[in-house]
């Protein structure tokens, strides 16, 4: 955000308590008149997507979607920050709720409320937010990230153990494996997630909203309660540190026993299937480990959080490009090819009734006998998803800082507590080089 911008977001924050950002980067004249059937741009990267585009230009005679697949969500964000110097944005764009804040600060994205908020109750509570900054929508949430557990059965049976409902059992059984050279889970160097997400669990908040300034909390109850679980993670070598850059590794790690657990949500397990050979029927879900005391809770995260499509501010035809959102997160059809992992990415619908997706969305030839338990596990999950985490207006810069933060947690050259100590300077110091009002 260039400083002027970040002037003008601050004077109008005083004026309406930081539900500026929406007023000063929403959505602006937009709506242009056309003799003729509207075109609208529509970049994405999620399997089935261009069956989604086919099915809707099928059924629309007035208005049209044009696919492009862009090759992941690290990549929208260069492409789309480009285009819109550019001045070329297209209309729609797919991508994950931890950036939405950031382009609506930059001032990409379009205020499309009047357009959607008669259809709010047509989703579930969490999955809703992911698309909304300070009150106001700027897009339609396309899928849930229910997370939970999946973990191989038949190692933790043959080594006496239950599966960990606590995170205290969680490294008790980490110790017991490690013994027979099995990992209880992986930390990827390059994606701290893991922080975020047990940040989430303990309810942190790392970014709020404090009258008219942002305020910054990488260090309170919630982040040290995370780091100190991952810390005895890491200080006893219950981890594997395989890398996402080599994506078939670290499946074949899972598949050959060399790891055991997973921390995920229903789309994961769809890779899973893609490339294991030997341990198809060995797995089953549970809930995710709580912290001892605590009632079970099962958060999203950055890398497992829900999906939304996006208008930009540049777009001509906003209205056509909200209901085309909309269409697209609710239209049966539509949300069936998504939540496939066959014919899809294997995502939950955002929807507030999504029962009838779960046996679909997830593989029965993975789960074997445990795919009818397994259903039940989502269903409680999906009640679960975090409402109320809040991604700031760098949060993108954030996560790449803390990536390299991260890397040095994961080979034990810092610890846990140092990064959050430096993740909370560096994010202040941030924001206020953006022209931000940041407290912390």
């Amino acid at each position: 955000m260039n400083l002027s911008r970040s002037r003008r977001v601050q004077a109008a924050a005083a004026a309406l308590v930081l539900a500026t950002l929406a007023t000063a980067c929403g959505g602006g004249s937009g709506d242009k008149q056309s003799s003729g059937p509207v075109t609208l741009p529509f970049w994405g990267w999620a399997n089935g997507q261009d069956a989604v585009v086919k099915a809707f230009n099928a059924s629309h005679k007035d208005v049209q979607l044009k696919y492009t697949k862009v090759t992941d969500q690290s990549t929208m964000q260069k492409v789309l920050s480009n285009a819109v110097k550019a001045g070329n944005a297209p209309c729609l764009l797919q991508n994950t709720a931890e950036f939405v804040t950031t382009w609506v600060s930059q001032g990409a994205l379009a205020d499309i409320t009047k357009y959607v908020s008669s259809s709010k109750d047509k989703f579930n509570a969490g999955s809703w937010a992911t698309a909304q900054v300070a009150g106001r929508s700027y897009g339609v949430p396309t899928s849930s990230a229910p997370n939970f557990t999946v973990y191989r059965t038949d190692i933790f049976q043959k080594y006496g153990l239950k599966v960990p409902t606590t995170w205290d059992e969680f490294i008790a059984a980490g110790k017991v494996l490690k013994k027979h050279g099995i990992k209880i889970t992986n930390f990827a160097g390059e994606d701290p997630s893991t922080l975020e997400v047990l940040s989430m669990q303990a309810g942190a908040h790392w970014y709020a909203i404090d009258g008219n300034s942002w305020k910054v909390d990488f260090q309170d109850a919630g982040s040290l309660k995370a780091a100190k679980v991952i810390q005895q993670i890491i200080d006893n070598d219950l981890n594997s540190k395989l890398s996402f850059a080599d994506y078939a590794a670290v499946q074949r790690n899972y598949d050959n026993g060399g790891t055991v657990t997973r921390q995920i949500s229903t789309w994961q397990m769809a890779g899973m299937v893609q490339n294991f050979t030997k341990s198809f029927g060995k797995w089953a879900l549970a809930p995710w480990p709580t912290f001892q005391g605590e009632a079970a809770k099962t958060p999203s995260g950055t890398n497992l959080t829900g999906s939304v499509t996006l208008v930009t501010k540049q777009c001509a035809h906003q209205q056509q490009a909200a209901e085309a959102a909309l269409w697209m997160s609710t239209n049966t059809g539509a949300v069936k090819t998504m939540a496939s992992p066959t014919t899809g990415n294997g995502v939950m619908p955002a929807l507030a009734d999504s029962q009838s997706y779960i046996a679909g969305a997830i593989p029965e030839k993975l789960l074997g006998k445990n795919y009818e338990p397994a259903q039940k596990v989502v269903s409680d999950s999906l009640k679960t998803v975090t409402t109320d985490w809040i991604f700031g207006p760098d949060t993108t810069a954030m996560f790449a800082e803390m990536g390299v933060g991260w890397a040095k947690v994961v080979n034990k050259e810092e610890t846990v507590t140092d990064l959050l100590a430096h993740m909370q300077e560096w994010t202040v110091n941030d924001l206020k080089s953006r022209g931000i009002s940041v407290k912390g």
